[in-house]
């Protein structure tokens, strides 16, 4: 009887299977068109970063996936141009970020600020 407790005292852990939603290895993200599921979080957090924004100002609350906000796309359009001006003009080094232009604020400067006075 004994031997037969401490096999399944052994095997429990083996047996058990984690609560829903958790545990286990994290999804693949979805309806990714230019980037690795590797790549999304480093991106996001460059956006955050380099553009002061946060999630729902490119994508609709509760649907990472979703294509419904038109700022996805234009994010996808930037990743495309950054990566491709990092490789022909740069010899393939990442040198060019969002930070490169953004400075972290949503819209690029054009100009210097006026000399302080």
């Amino acid at each position: 009887m004994r031997i037969l407790l401490a096999i399944l005292i052994a095997a429990a852990p083996l047996l058990a299977q984690p609560p829903a939603g958790k545990g286990g290895p994290p999804q693949p993200h979805k309806n990714l068109k230019i980037l690795t599921d590797a790549e999304v979080r480093p991106m996001m957090g460059s956006f955050v970063a380099g553009l002061g924004i946060k999630c729902g100002d490119c994508h609709v609350q509760g649907d990472f996936a979703s294509d419904a906000n038109p700022k996805k796309e234009v994010a996808r359009t930037m990743i495309t141009m950054m990566r491709e001006d990092n490789s022909k003009f740069l010899a393939g080094k990442t040198q060019l970020t969002c930070f490169t232009c953004h400075r972290g604020e949503l819209m690029p400067k054009t100009a210097p600020d006026a000399a302080a006075k």
